[in-house]
This record gives structure tokens, C-alpha cells and sequence, in this order.
């Protein structure tokens, strides 16, 4: 099989694609920073639970990535000025995650341009395809967690790590 025609290739390139046209668009045309791809959805993210108390372990979840990872993303995120870490009343050991004014600014400017490009990207294809395609995707996510879910079951009882 050639590797072009692998789900995998096909949702990388779909992303830079989607990404690299974001980006070009508000470099370009407005002028915006460079906001990396994570940092966008991290910070639309706390934009929508602005209401609740977000940790680091919230990030992992949602995005199915490494707690390091994350670390790194959220150390970054900070010295940028586009969240901060605050102490929790009833643990003063956790750390909830905070857009700051810079932050929520910048996801601002972003949620229309992503919503020209969401538009854009629908172009020529059918609701019915568009609900299909997310059905399908939906599946596929659900596959790979449960993989992953599997793969940790079985280090645990083996007691591998």
C-alpha cells in the first residue's frame, strides 16, 4: 500500500493543510503572531471552560497527549503571557490553568478565522458527506483509544513499564 493512501498520512496533511492556511492568513493578511497549532486549541480550550477550574491533566485528556508534552506546552504557553498558573483554594499543590487578557485576545481574533477556514474547507462537499466524514472520524478516535487504553491495561498486569 502506498503510504499516501494511509488514514494516517491523509489526517497529517488534512492538519498542516488547515493549519498552514491559518496561518498564512493572519500572518499575512493581519499582521497577527505566530501562534502555534496546539497553542490555539489549548487556548480556545480554556476560552469555553472559562467557567470552571482547567488543570494540566484536563489537557492531556482532551487532546490525548503526554503529560511532558503538555508540561512543556503549558511552561511555554506562560512565558508567553498567553495563560497563568494559579493555586486552588482547597490545594494549594494543584495548579489551575488561567487564559490571561493577551490570551483571551488572541483566541479572539482567532475563532473567526477559523471559522472562514472551517467554511472554506466545507466548500463543494455535501452536509450528508460532512456528517459522514465526522461519524467516521468519531470511530476512528474511539479505535485508537481504546488501543491506547488496551496497551496500558496489559503493561499494568504484566507489570511492565
Amino acid at each position: 500500500m502506498n503510504r499516501k493512501d494511509t488514514l494516517g498520512f491523509q489526517i497529517k496533511t488534512l492538519d498542516n493543510l488547515f493549519f498552514r492556511n491559518l496561518l498564512a492568513y493572519e500572518t499575512g493578511q493581519k499582521g497577527l503572531d505566530e501562534v502555534t497549532v496546539m497553542h490555539s486549541w489549548i487556548l480556545g480550550f480554556l476560552y469555553e471552560n472559562a467557567d470552571r477550574d482547567t488543570f494540566q491533566k484536563d489537557i492531556e485528556t482532551e487532546f490525548s497527549i503526554a503529560r511532558s508534552t503538555v508540561t512543556s506546552i503549558v511552561k511555554l504557553m506562560e512565558k508567553k503571557g498567553y495563560i497563568s498558573r494559579e493555586s486552588v483554594e482547597k490545594d494549594g499543590r494543584l495548579k489551575k490553568l488561567v487564559l490571561t487578557e493577551k490570551g483571551r485576545k488572541i483566541h479572539e481574533q482567532h475563532i473567526d478565522d477559523i471559522d472562514l477556514l472551517e467554511e472554506r474547507c466545507k466548500r463543494n462537499i455535501s452536509p450528508e458527506d460532512i456528517e459522514l466524514f465526522l461519524a467516521v472520524a468519531g470511530r476512528l478516535k474511539r479505535n485508537l483509544e481504546e488501543d491506547i487504553a488496551c496497551s496500558y491495561s496489559k503493561i499494568s498486569v504484566s507489570g511492565k513499564k
